[in-house]
């Protein structure tokens, strides 16, 4: 048997691998899939709604196909279902307002999903609600229990419950009914009713009220406490009062005592509190009796005369300073004089709540040890009241000031001076003086220094002037500091530069001195030259003078030249301008010298050529137009005289420069006796008497200036002298007429 089962389950698994290989194998598609909401999309609330889903699907395969239907509701899957059909309904009967939302479905094929269009729809109308309670007659504090119900709506539910039309509770129930406990709080006749919404569709609005419920709240008389107090009149401090809380039905039920905030008795049964009583013991009491949430009370007002009043704890003077004396008093007023006399009531001085002094008035010194928190406590007929606190603080008295400066103090420029007292009470009040004078005040309230601003010093010895002044016990006890000391910063004059307008040769150095009259050292010095800054020229020296030297002045360097000065980066002042000159070199002079002398000279050699070539063909012409013969000497006395002759032409009268050096006589006349010899170029003239009156110059061996172009004459006269005593001379006499000028 077991082999046979074992043969068929073989088998079935073949099968269905060939048939899940079979479809596995079909073509298929899904064309299309419809959603379809019958009646319509808008409906009552109870109407029959019915889901219609269908698919068509075109495939190959030989069996029907296995279609899976799911409906959803906002994306939330509902409903499913596997059918060989191509259409699956989903009925919602009756339709509520929980069923309205979107809808949509999808059909699954093998591997194959397609989803249907969306269908909207909107169902309106709630059911009434009903409501019910389990007893309707309860007493007063009693909870009753009530069931609001909507049998036919679905999904959670809010419900509202109501007490004569106010709303009193709001329940959620995930069903559509919901069971809460009520209180009745009042003894009278309450109406209930309820109604509730769909959580899930808030906007679909709230349900109509449901039917009203009569419930009947008995009153609890019997719970009601008396309150009784003894004595009801004239209670004054110190006197003994009774007060009494008493109800007649004790059963499940408390008792409070309470004033105000504070319960003073508590218990299950009448009850009596006494107390002695204090003028802050007056009030309204109050007897209250609970039974479940019901409550019930009583009142009473309690008025309590004062025996004496709450002291008061004085200090005279109101302030003291350390080392001064002081005093406490302690005092009351009484106010029930015909219970108690001043003299019954006793006083005790506290410091920090402990005990220092008994009596009414305390002298001491001030001093750090005195300083704490007092109070004083009067006693009388049992009766203890003590004052309010005293703080008491001795001041400390404001110590000598110092003053100084803050910052640099400048002559004629405003600075700030600190006044500070290392001890005192504050308020100090802070002065300063100049010269004994007032000029400024301040008071401080959280510190031991002020601050206060000088307008300015002319000059550095009137800063020892200021003092500053303090007190904080009255202007009567002040504290005054030493004069103010501080380094003052005199800026620098406007400066002068030396030497000015002066020249000053090339190559030579030019020291600049910059001098001011007065500034405070150190003093920086910086030299410009036509507004550019000169190398190296930054001096920070402690004088009133700085130098500076400019090495082998050149000539590029003339020009302006200025200074500036200052100390302590306050003000840079600067000099007027000296103009300084450079003149040339002594060997530049004379080289100068020497080329313009040169250059002179070639001129002059330059011009002498050029006229030496100009000149030269008239001298030769008029050199051919001079024959100068001598008589011819007797024989035997032979005399030979030379001359010569420098003809000078008067450049005034003739325009041209004169030929030095030149004979007029004839170059061609031998040293013989031979008159017949003419120069084809020379013209012969007739002798003449020479005058003996007049002097005629003989020069001797004179070299002419130019090339020696010259005329001997010899007169040989054996055994006689040179003298030309008696002698006939023949001589020719030039005719200058050509060198006119044309």
């Amino acid at each position: 048997m077991s082999v046979r089962l074992l043969w068929l389950g073989l088998l079935y698994i073949n099968l269905s691998a060939l048939w899940q290989v079979a479809d596995t194998q079909a073509a298929f598609t899904i064309d299309q899939v419809t959603l379809t909401v019958l009646p319509g999309n808008n409906v009552a609330s109870g109407t029959n709604v019915i889901l219609r889903c269908e698919a068509k699907v075109s495939h190959s395969h030989p069996q029907p196909l296995t279609y899976t239907f799911s409906f959803l509701l906002d994306d939330q899957v509902i409903y499913s279902k596997n059918i060989s059909d191509s259409v699956v309904e989903r009925s919602l009967s009756p339709a509520r307002v929980s069923n309205s939302g979107r809808y949509h479905c999808t059909v699954r094929v093998f591997n194959k999903i397609k989803t249907s269009n969306h269908q909207a729809l909107n169902v309106t109308g709630f059911q009434v609600p009903m409501l019910k309670v389990e007893s309707d007659i309860v007493s007063e504090g009693e909870n009753i229990m009530a069931t609001c119900s909507a049998p036919e709506e679905m999904g959670s539910l809010l419900f509202y419950f109501y007490e004569n039309n106010q709303e009193v509770k709001r329940v959620s129930s995930t069903s559509n009914s919901v069971k809460t406990t009520l209180a009745m709080q009042k003894p009278t006749d309450i109406y209930l009713q309820c109604k509730y919404m769909v959580l899930m569709h808030p906007t679909a609005g709230i349900s109509n009220k449901s039917n009203t419920v009569k419930v009947i709240v008995q009153d609890l008389d019997a719970i009601t406490p008396e309150l009784s107090i003894s004595p009801k009149m004239n209670v004054v401090e110190g006197d003994r009062v009774q007060i009494t809380c008493k109800v007649q039905n004790h059963s499940g039920l408390e008792l409070f005592l309470t004033k105000g905030n504070t319960v003073l008795r508590e218990s299950h049964t009448t009850f009596t509190y006494s107390l002695t009583v204090r003028a802050e013991d007056s009030g309204h009491y109050v007897c209250k009796a609970e039974k479940g949430r019901v409550q019930k009370t009583a009142v009473y007002r309690l008025n309590v005369t004062e025996l004496f009043s709450t002291p008061v704890l004085r200090m005279s003077p109101n302030e003291v300073f350390e080392g001064d004396r002081f005093t406490l008093t302690c005092s009351r007023a009484v106010s029930s004089s015909e219970k108690i006399k001043k003299v019954d009531i006793t006083y005790e001085l506290l410091k920090e709540d402990r005990h220092i002094y008994s009596g009414a008035e305390y002298y001491a010194t001030a001093s750090p040890a005195t300083n704490g928190k007092y109070s004083c406590m009067a006693k009388a007929k049992g009766v203890n009241k003590t004052s309010q606190p005293l703080d008491l603080k001795a001041k400390v008295p404001v110590s000598f000031p110092v003053i100084r400066a803050v910052e640099k103090v400048i002559v004629g420029r405003p600075f700030k001076v600190l006044c500070e007292a290392k001890n005192g009470t504050l308020p100090i009040t802070y002065s300063i003086l100049k010269a004994r004078m007032t000029v400024d005040e301040g008071r401080v309230e959280a510190a031991h220094k002020a601050l206060f601003s000088i307008k300015s010093i002319s000059h550095p010895e009137e800063i020892n002037s200021f003092t500053c002044q303090v007190h904080n016990q009255g202007p009567s006890i002040r504290r005054t500091s030493q004069p103010l000391t501080a380094e003052v910063i005199v800026p620098v004059s406007k400066p002068v530069l030396e030497p000015r307008d002066i020249t000053v040769t090339e190559g030579s150095d030019l020291t600049l001195i910059c001098t001011v009259q007065y500034g405070t050292y150190p003093i920086t010095y910086s030299w410009y030259h036509k507004s550019v800054q000169l190398s190296f020229s930054t001096q920070e020296v402690s004088s009133l003078e700085g130098r500076y030297t400019v090495k082998a002045i050149e000539r590029d360097q003339r020009g302006d030249y200025y200074c500036e000065a200052s100390n302590y980066d306050i003000e840079i002042k600067r000099s007027y301008p000296a103009r300084i000159g450079v003149s040339l070199a002594v060997w530049k002079k004379i080289l100068i010298g020497v080329f313009c002398i040169l250059l002179l000279v070639a001129i002059v050699i330059v011009l002498t050529v050029f006229l030496k070539k100009i000149s030269k063909p008239r001298i030769k012409k008029q050199a051919t137009e001079l024959s100068v013969k001598a008589s011819r000497p007797k024989s035997g006395d032979p005399m030979r005289m030379s001359l010569t002759l420098d003809i000078e032409d008067n450049t005034a009268l003739n325009g041209t420069p004169c030929v030095m050096g030149r004979n007029v006589w004839s170059e061609n006349v031998s040293g013989s006796d031979s008159d017949d010899h003419t120069d084809e170029e020379s013209e012969l003239v007739q002798p003449q008497e020479v005058d003996p009156s007049r002097e005629v110059p003989v020069k001797k061996s004179i070299e002419p200036e130019y090339s020696g172009q010259h005329t001997e004459v010899q007169v040989s006269t054996p055994g006689v002298s040179e003298q030309a005593e008696g002698a006939a001379l023949e001589y020719a006499q030039l005719n200058n007429s050509e060198q006119e000028p044309a």
